[in-house]
């Protein structure tokens, strides 16, 4: 760090210092309090799956759809 300066490297230890404490500070302030944690989870919902189609042949009704367009 001694290519940098004093003013930088003040800089660079104090960016460093920021990355490291602020996901320790959220984790720390909503991973560790339950009702923030229900509260995150309940404005969205997360797995939305969409209205079920019709089911598709089975094999059977697929044998005998064949069987009768191969007699056309």
């Amino acid at each position: 760090m001694s290519s940098l300066g004093p003013s930088k490297a003040i800089l660079e230890v104090f960016k460093f210092g920021i990355y490291v404490g602020v996901p320790i500070f959220l984790m720390y302030a909503v991973a560790n309090n339950t009702d923030n944690m229900q509260k995150l989870m309940g404005y969205r919902s997360y797995v939305v799956y969409p209205p079920e189609g019709p089911r598709p042949p089975s094999p059977e009704e697929i044998r005998e759809l064949a069987r009768k367009n191969k007699f056309r």
